[in-house]
């Protein structure tokens, strides 16, 4: 579906000559058109800040409403104002379905005194907004619908009650149920569901659950212990191999990291074009997208428990294995959380070791040994043992990434073992620590 309306916005973009920009009525990106000009006015604030962050502010929403395109049925031409950040006039086309608005396609105007688009390639290009419409309506009605059934198979307790929630869901999806599918989950979710996101077969918000590994009976799903809710996004996949729409879906509901999956979707034909059109943006994009360093995650990055983050599970065939894939979703999110190099957007096959510690750890670890390591006040040391053990014990490897003296390390590790108990020579000692100061960030 993504493609579709990819498709449909690159139209709109040749009939009129300007790159054009699809937003749902909530005025988050869908798609928008390549722009291969030189003109730095056609990059002004309000667009650029539309594809980097994936939706408008407030205050922009508010000023574009204000000449009434939601209750239009044609163009609405709005004039620039260089205050607000609008450097250049738009063209707005309501995107319709029966009467209801379902989001809008912008263009930029041309410059006061030149020709703009002729009324047959506007009339042209309504008729194509009219076909956004029939899909963006389609796919909120969809999403609407499925919401209820999909949120039962993410919360139904194990065993039969799980069994008949699947049942229904597949029932509600019909032949399409059978298809292949993402789970994507996106903690912690403010709010509600959106009113539709591309390519989503079911959308729903799920509430956090109580942590623990509970008992064998209980729910497996709900959100992220202690994230507070979560949106749980089922997306529809054409191939196993081509996960980029679906990372593409994903960037685009985070408010301001989307750059790594916005990257990792770019795929043939006008991707690269797509690309120049947010450039000058780039390094914006990149100081917002990540996280922090290893050593900082320890302790906790400034906002870390509450950073947005989404987790991708592997593509799964039918709809049996939903619940095991949502686990896997929620496990990513998480991961992206505790490791932010993984993040914003973290892929359940890329997460390591966390895909075990995950399904271990739904409470914070707390182990005796480590305990007193991973306070605030050892935190260096606790960075220390880390980057020991992520090199396998090499102490050569292992102060050269830390930039110290071999002397220095050993002096540290020595603290380390005053402090645990353990013995960094023994293998079990050093699987115990590592496994907790990796578990240890797990929110």
């Amino acid at each position: 579906m993504k493609g579709d309306y990819q498709d449909l916005v690159d139209e709109i973009s040749a009939l009129l000559g300007a790159p054009a920009t699809l937003e749902n009525r909530d005025f988050r990106l869908i798609a928008f058109g390549a722009h291969d000009s030189d003109d730095d006015l056609a990059m002004d604030p309000v667009r650029t800040r539309s594809i980097l962050t994936r939706q408008s502010t407030a205050a922009v929403r508010s000023w574009f409403e204000g000449f009434g395109i939601a209750r239009a049925t044609g163009p609405v031409r709005i004039p620039a104002a260089p205050d607000a950040g609008v450097f250049r006039g738009r063209i707005c086309l309501p995107v319709r379905f029966r009467g209801i608005v379902q989001g809008y396609v912008w263009l930029l105007d041309q410059e006061p005194g030149a020709p703009g688009p002729e009324p047959a390639a506007l009339d042209a290009a309504m008729e194509v907004a009219q076909r956004i419409g029939v899909l963006l309506a389609e796919e909120a009605k969809a999403g609407a619908d499925l919401s209820r059934e999909f949120q039962a198979v993410l919360t139904a307790g194990r065993g039969w009650q799980q069994d008949m929630a699947v049942a229904a869901l597949r029932a509600a999806l019909g032949p399409a149920g059978d298809g292949l599918h993402a789970a994507v989950c996106v903690a912690p979710w403010p709010g509600e569901a959106p009113a539709s996101v591309p390519g989503a077969a079911a959308v729903c918000v799920v509430p956090r659950r109580g942590g623990g590994a509970g008992e064998p009976g209980d729910a497996p799903g709900a959100g992220p212990a202690g994230a507070g809710p979560a949106l749980a996004v089922l997306l529809r996949l054409r191939s196993t191999d081509a996960l980029a729409p679906a990372l593409t879906a994903v960037a685009r509901l985070l408010p301001r990291t989307a750059e790594p999956a916005a990257a990792a979707a770019a795929g043939a034909g006008t991707a690269g074009q797509r690309a120049k059109a947010a450039s000058g943006a780039g390094t914006a994009a990149r100081a917002v997208g990540s996280g922090g360093s290893a050593g900082s995650a320890l302790a906790g990055p400034e906002g870390g428990a509450h950073r947005m983050t989404a987790g991708v599970a592997d593509p799964v065939r039918g709809l049996a294995e939903l619940p095991a894939a949502w686990e896997q979703a929620v496990a990513a999110a998480r991961a992206a959380v505790a490791e932010p190099r993984l993040g914003p957007v973290a892929q359940w096959s890329q997460i390591g070791p966390y895909r075990l510690l995950a399904s271990l750890a739904c409470d914070p670890v707390d182990d005796p040994a480590a305990r007193t390591l991973l306070a605030p006040a050892h935190r260096e040391l606790a960075r220390t043992a880390e980057v020991f053990l992520d090199c396998a014990g090499q102490a050569g490897r292992a102060a050269a990434a830390l930039g110290i003296h071999r002397q220095t390390l050993y002096y540290r590790l020595g603290r380390v073992e005053q402090l645990t108990g353990l013995d960094l020579d023994a293998g079990e000692d050093r699987l115990l620590l590592h496994m907790a100061i990796k578990a240890s960030r797990l929110a």
